[in-house]
């Protein structure tokens, strides 16, 4: 039996996963809302497919609970922030899992951690707790990481197909976290060793925040210079070796704009690309902020009430608002802007900021301005609603409106 702690937009897909592959799953969550919600048969949130797999696994058994069980192997997917100040991890959810696990695990149990970590956390936290409750690493408890390569809106196809990396500390316990792994995924299975595994996720997503750095800094030159930056990019990647990215109003989510922090908060002197390359995407918000003011002084609008955000989520047709650009936005907008702007999202059912309504035509009907941060299936559908509306299109997927 396997307990994966921790339900949320990694830990639950990945249960369900294992379950509907025939793994006797139960899982564990300190929020008891969670645990009614997915006890009453309703999913936590909105990803395609995953209702059906939800089914699928509960009728093969899956269990959930809010405390741990006993068992002899674990995965750990519990939230890793960081310190926003200094830049470094905080591994306390992932202590305090293990912590939880110890009490009740089997001798020999498997603890694999999914959890994206700073490289040398394994090392540097988690072994040293485990040594201090009394418990030998590599005899009475065995250590893995495996980190998580999911999409949000694709999560089920990417953990069936895409490839992962499995870190252990010998070969045998690699293979037997790899064998797990394998009732469900179908993509490639790479072993190493834990250090190598940490390391690999968060260069992973580094590499992405810089690719996307580049394309968001290149937006800024074109816009002063008053040169469309989307052909300038579409004829640069007609290159056969060039491929520069979309650029954005900000990046959001769990993994690009915080893991890559990890590096530069425990290598200052080394990560000054990286730094400055967080620092461009971080500043993208603010940008959009410029570039409404400039459309308003333009247009001649006073009123900021004229003002509405189409979209709250950081990502096109979910439900996942982490880190989202419009949020962080709205952090940011005492400079130019003393209160938040009327938002709408059609994904985003609870209220997550004051300002926010939930009628659509009530949105366009009260906004003369309206900032596209995020192209969800349903604003394509009513582009017709446009009309007459002043558009700052952060996506550009709409023709004559204002670009970034």
């Amino acid at each position: 039996m396997i307990n994966v702690v921790g339900l949320g937009y990694i830990g639950l897909p990945t249960a369900l996963m294992l379950a509907d592959s025939g793994v006797e799953v139960i899982g564990t969550d300190i929020n008891k809302e969670v645990i009614e919600t997915l006890r009453n048969g309703k999913v936590t949130f909105e990803e395609e497919g995953l209702t059906s797999l939800f089914k699928s696994a509960l009728e093969k058994g899956i269990q959930f609970s809010e405390s741990y069980s006993e068992s002899d192997f674990y995965i750990i997917s519990v939230p890793t922030p960081y310190n926003k100040v200094n830049k470094k991890i905080d591994p306390s959810y992932v202590i305090g899992a293990i912590k939880q696990v110890l009490k009740v695990c089997k001798k020999e149990a498997i603890i694999v951690i999914e959890s994206t970590v700073s490289p040398g956390t394994i090392d540097q936290y988690v072994r040293p707790m485990i040594e201090e409750s009394g418990y030998k690493v590599g005899i009475d408890v065995h250590l893995a990481h495996a980190p998580e390569r999911i999409l949000p809106g694709q999560m089920i196809q990417e953990l069936r197909l895409n490839s992962r990396t499995i870190g252990a500390d010998n070969l045998k316990i690699a293979q037997k976290v790899k064998d797990i792994y394998s009732s469900f995924c179908e993509g490639e299975i790479a072993t190493t060793e834990i250090r190598t595994a940490e390391m690999t996720k968060v260069v992973e997503n580094t590499f992405r925040a810089i690719n996307i750095a580049f394309a968001n800094e290149l937006t800024k030159l074109a816009h002063q210079e008053k040169m469309d930056v989307y052909e300038i990019i579409k004829i640069a990647n007609m290159h056969p070796r060039v491929n520069i990215l979309n650029p954005g109003p900000g990046v959001g989510g769990h993994c690009i704009p915080v893991d890559p922090w990890f590096l530069v908060g425990d290598y200052p002197r080394l990560t000054n690309l990286i730094s400055t390359a967080l620092e461009i995407n971080e500043s993208m918000p603010e940008h959009v902020l410029s570039r409404i003011h400039e459309i308003m002084e333009e247009n001649g609008i006073k009123d900021k009430n004229k003002i509405g955000i189409y979209g709250l989520t950081y990502k096109s047709d979910v439900d996942d608002v982490r880190e989202s650009p419009t949020l962080q936005m709205f952090e940011k907008m005492s400079e130019k802007f003393s209160t938040p702007f009327r938002v709408y999202d059609p994904m985003v059912t609870k209220k997550i900021v004051d300002s926010q309504v939930f009628d659509f035509d009530q949105f366009l009907e009260e906004s003369e301005v309206i900032v596209i941060m995020q192209n969800h299936s349903h604003i394509k559908e009513n582009i017709n609603k446009l009309q007459n509306k002043l558009l700052l299109d952060t996506q550009n997927f709409i023709e004559n409106s204002y670009k970034l």
